[in-house]
C-alpha cells in the first residue's frame, strides 16, 4: 500500500487524506509463525500533515486461520487493530525520531505494507481454542515420527531402540 506523497499533500491541505483498500498480505504465510492462512484485509484510515510530518491513523480488518493449542485443528480468528504511526519527511532525521519511533519517509513515496504486516504479526495471540467439540475428533493423531497415545489405549509397548536392551537384562536375570 503505497502513497506519493505530492498525492497526500495535494490532498491533505483542506482536510485528511482519506483512504480505504484491500491488501495483500499472504507473504505471513511462509514466515516462521502460527498462520496457516490470511486473506487479504482491509485497510482504512486517514493521513495528517503536521509540518513536516506525516500522521497516519489506520485501522485493519481481517481474519487469519491458526492452529488450536489442544486439537491443531484450524480455528478461524477475526482481528481489527487500530494503528497510529508518525513519518517524517525531514532530512534531519536523527536518534530523538528513532526513539519516538518516528519512521523516515526515503524518496517520495510512503508505503505503509510492512507497517500493516508488523501489526497484523504483533496481533496474533498466544493460544487460540476451538470451541466446536467435533474438531477434537478431527484432530490429528498420528504425524511424522508421532502418534498420540491415550491413557486408555496405552499398552506396554517397547520402543524398537530399547529391543537389544531387553533382551540384555533378560540375560541378566537368568545367571
Amino acid at each position: 500500500m503505497k502513497f506519493a506523497l505530492a498525492q497526500i499533500r495535494k490532498r491533505a491541505n483542506n482536510e485528511p487524506f482519506a483512504f480505504d483498500e484491500k491488501v495483500d498480505v499472504s507473504e505471513l504465510e511462509t514466515m516462521n509463525n502460527d498462520i496457516r492462512e490470511i486473506k487479504p484485509v482491509r485497510v482504512h484510515g486517514k493521513c495528517f500533515f503536521q509540518g513536516e510530518e506525516i500522521i497516519v491513523s489506520f485501522t485493519i480488518n481481517g481474519e487469519m486461520i491458526l492452529p488450536c493449542a489442544r486439537t491443531l485443528v484450524d480455528v478461524p480468528y477475526p482481528f481489527e487493530i487500530k494503528v497510529d504511526e508518525v513519518f517524517s519527511i525531514s532530512s534531519y532525521y536523527g536518534r530523538e525520531e528513532e526513539e519516538n519511533e518516528i519512521h523516515p519517509v526515503n524518496g517520495e513515496v510512503l508505503d505503509l505494507s510492512p507497517y500493516i504486516k508488523e501489526n497484523i504479526l504483533l496481533e496474533i495471540p498466544f493460544r487460540v481454542f476451538s470451541k466446536d467439540t467435533s474438531d477434537q475428533e478431527a484432530a490429528p493423531v498420528k504425524g511424522q515420527g508421532w502418534e498420540f497415545i491415550s491413557e486408555d489405549t496405552n499398552e506396554k509397548t517397547i520402543d524398537p531402540r530399547f529391543k537389544k536392551l531387553e533382551s540384555w537384562m533378560e540375560n541378566k536375570k537368568e545367571k
